[in-house]
């Protein structure tokens, strides 16, 4: 059996291709490379560039790996430019996505696994925020996934086709092996762009938002580093193969941590000061945003290895070091 993973040439996908290579399993990477880099592609994965709405070359590739199962990452992800795009948003996450998701079917895969995002739920929903709080998207980003969200729900009652859903909260850091990391100049992530500044490679760090509803008046994220977050798709990945039925799970720690919080870790971990410059609050962005992960530990017996924010942000530095010699 194999894993066809699109986006599997981008920060989380790359990540969730080696841990299913250490492991064993048979990997089919699809990936434009509009944003992703095929050097951080396992060598032992195939890899196959493309669109994943081109459905011809999906079921070519379903069929000729012998696919069982999809791991989905392929999508836009900044919210800022969903919001001032939010056309290309929806035809890259929603349009596309779907065209996947017919593909997958009618080439018979049964797995499917989708990242979704913490950003579905409402602003005002209770923290920390559970599968079941009210849901009430900002930006055309999280719009863009609930959407599919909604489609995954009603093709799995329609087809032999079982998905689960991980929602995901503030992802950081990068393989302890020093495989791959983050490696996009132009991310918005806080904790890449903070190593940017800490290693000279950006004049200061830009700090959206000193007035939010927080301790400090700054955004609070729940931070959770990629190898733990990769952790949970194979396990999805076990559950759906083991007959488990369509759902949904946060993946997070239960922890929510400040900008400046962050900003604090990386100068205690680099022991230098970063410049920072304030500014207004980017549209998009709720105050808050902390998971309940409860539901996915029961289930799926996810226990969390490299949450501690020093570690984070540590392999953060250590891949942005190595990747930018």
């Amino acid at each position: 059996m194999t894993v066809l993973v699109t986006g599997g040439a981008g920060y989380i996908g790359s990540h969730t291709v080696y841990a299913l290579l250490d492991r064993g399993d048979g990997v089919v990477v699809l990936d434009n490379l509009s944003t992703g880099i095929k050097a951080q592609v396992g060598r032992d994965a195939a890899f196959v560039q493309g669109d994943i709405a081109d459905a011809a070359l999906v079921k070519k590739t379903v069929v000729g790996h012998k696919v069982d199962s999809v791991i989905h990452f392929a999508g836009s992800i900044v919210v800022p430019d969903s919001v001032a795009d939010p056309l290309a948003y929806y035809d890259n996450n929603v349009v596309r996505t779907r065209a996947l998701i017919q593909a997958a079917v009618e080439s018979g895969v049964r797995n499917f696994i989708f990242s979704s995002t913490a950003t579905v739920y409402a602003e005002d929903a209770p923290q920390p925020l559970a599968e079941h709080a009210p849901k009430g998207p900002i930006s055309p980003y999280a719009r863009s996934k609930l959407m599919t969200e909604w489609m995954l729900e009603d093709v799995s009652r329609a087809h032999p086709l079982r998905h689960i859903t991980l929602r995901y909260f503030n992802v950081a850091g990068a393989d302890p092996q020093g495989r791959t990391g983050q490696s996009s100049p132009n991310a918005t992530h806080l904790v890449k762009r903070a190593a940017m500044v800490a290693l000279g490679r950006l004049p200061q760090l830009d700090i959206f938002g000193t007035d939010y509803p927080t301790p400090d008046g700054t955004g609070v994220r729940d931070y959770i580093h990629v190898t733990d977050l990769a952790a949970a798709h194979l396990l999805a990945l076990d559950a759906l193969r083991g007959g488990a039925a369509s759902t949904v799970y946060n993946c997070g720690y239960g922890r929510g941590l400040s900008v400046r919080q962050v900003v604090e870790g990386v100068e205690k971990v680099t022991g230098k000061t970063l410049p920072v410059r304030l500014g207004p609050r980017r549209p998009g962005d709720p105050p808050t945003l902390v998971s309940d992960p409860s539901r996915i530990k029961a289930a799926l017996g996810w226990t969390p290895a490299h949450d501690g924010l020093e570690e984070i942000i540590a392999s953060a530095i250590a891949w942005e070091r190595r990747f930018n010699g």
